[in-house]
């Protein structure tokens, strides 16, 4: 996974070195070799997010997952943020020279990566996280959070079916995990509905984030500088959502309800925001609200859920599994976001911003709807939880 990952971001630290500096220098301009150049650079970086999560999810269980997992997944934004200030502070130069300094950023990282990084406790003669529980750990701590308890028949299609555990018996304790194909991925429970859920979730937050300064701008005649600088409250609110709400997952050992609560919300703060006054302040509390809503499920989506998917029981410490989980996850996000543009463009070309916030509610609902069946499943599990500690009690 080391080489993987340090080469996706080596070479496309030299694809976009390329894109934006070399042709420049050269002034060679091409419409479709831009289009090759920057189809090869997604291809390059889609190696990234699947091999961080991976790498995360060998070091952290279930314990505590959620709050670290969003926290971490802030680095997102955190990048949104510090590349905005990196490449406008050598903007003056030329643009050219805000791809090269990116550009040499991305490379010096695949660099430490390589030499740096750590895979697996393993590496350095530690256990491993052993997130299954082997009885010493509390109950809610190692029972799933992706899934539901053995007892329960009416939730099989939506549970961790261990016929093939059990048939395997104790050897399969001590065979090493091989990776799995990318069918016997999506037959995992929660991937197939997990990623058509990102897929429209995705299309939202990345098109609400591309998007906000022209509508800033076209809505309220900011400056673009302004409105630049202003949608960066969009991320800080999905920062503190990501780290908030994955805190509170843990506490309930589910994931699903929190994600429904909060995406409900995000379609009542899509819509508070569309009707934003020409305030900035106003505006920017608003966007941070809708960040919070918004950017917080997806983090939890992109990050601590890829995990609980990709570290099931049928998989059992494989982290090549929670790679192509996650993979695939983040995969179905892309291709709805990619979608979204052409369309987010279409509609506000042909209609209205206001159409576009109607849009946007529209895939959130989408995105509830797409996770019902897993949100039924897990308000089942905690009713039941609730009854055997009263009967317990």
């Amino acid at each position: 996974m080391r080489w993987v990952l340090s080469f996706g971001m080596c070479s496309s630290a030299v694809v976009v070195f390329v894109f934006g500096t070399v042709t420049e220098w050269l002034h060679f301009y091409n419409k479709w070799f831009y289009c090759f150049l920057w189809i090869v650079n997604g291809l390059l970086q889609s190696t990234g997010w699947p091999c961080v999560v991976a790498v995360m999810g060998n070091w952290f269980g279930k314990a505590g997952r959620g709050l670290v997992f969003g926290l971490w997944s802030a680095c997102a934004s955190v990048g949104n943020i510090f590349g905005a200030f990196l490449a406008s502070s050598v903007l003056q130069y030329g643009y050219e020279y805000a791809f090269l300094v990116t550009a040499s950023v991305q490379f010096a990282g695949g660099i430490i990566v390589f030499f740096g990084l750590v895979i697996s406790p393993k590496e350095v003669g530690l256990p491993d996280i052993g997130e299954e529980g082997d009885g010493s750990a509390e109950e809610d701590v190692s029972e799933p959070l992706i899934g539901s308890s053995d007892d329960d028949d009416d939730d099989q299609n939506y549970s961790i079916q261990a016929a093939d555990l059990s048939n395997s018996g104790s050897s399969s304790n001590t065979r090493q995990p091989k990776a799995i194909g990318f069918f016997q991925a999506c037959c995992l429970p929660g991937v197939i509905l997990y990623s058509l859920a990102y897929a429209c979730l995705k299309l939202v937050n990345y098109s609400f984030f591309f998007w906000l300064p022209l509508y800033l701008y076209d809505n309220f005649g900011w400056k673009e500088a302004e409105a630049d600088e202003l949608s960066i409250w969009y991320d800080v609110g999905g920062i503190i959502g990501g780290t908030i709400q994955g805190f509170i997952s843990d506490k309930l050992q589910k994931r699903a309800p929190v994600l429904a609560v909060s995406l409900i919300l995000a379609i009542a703060s899509l819509l508070g925001y569309s009707r934003s006054p020409n305030d900035k302040l106003i505006n920017a509390v608003l966007m941070a609200i809708t960040g919070f809503f918004i950017g917080g499920p997806s983090n939890m989506i992109s990050s601590a859920i890829s995990a609980d998917l990709g570290r099931q029981e049928m998989v059992k410490g494989s982290s090549e599994a929670l790679a192509t989980v996650t993979g695939i996850v983040d995969g179905t996000g892309s291709i709805g976001a990619a979608v979204g543009q052409s369309l987010v463009s279409l509609i506000h070309d042909k209609l209205e911003w206001m159409s576009v916030f109607y849009f946007f509610s529209l895939m959130i609902g989408l995105t509830v709807l797409f996770i019902m069946p897993l949100i039924v499943n897990e308000i089942k599990m905690l009713r039941a939880e609730r009854r055997l500690r009263r009967l317990a009690g």
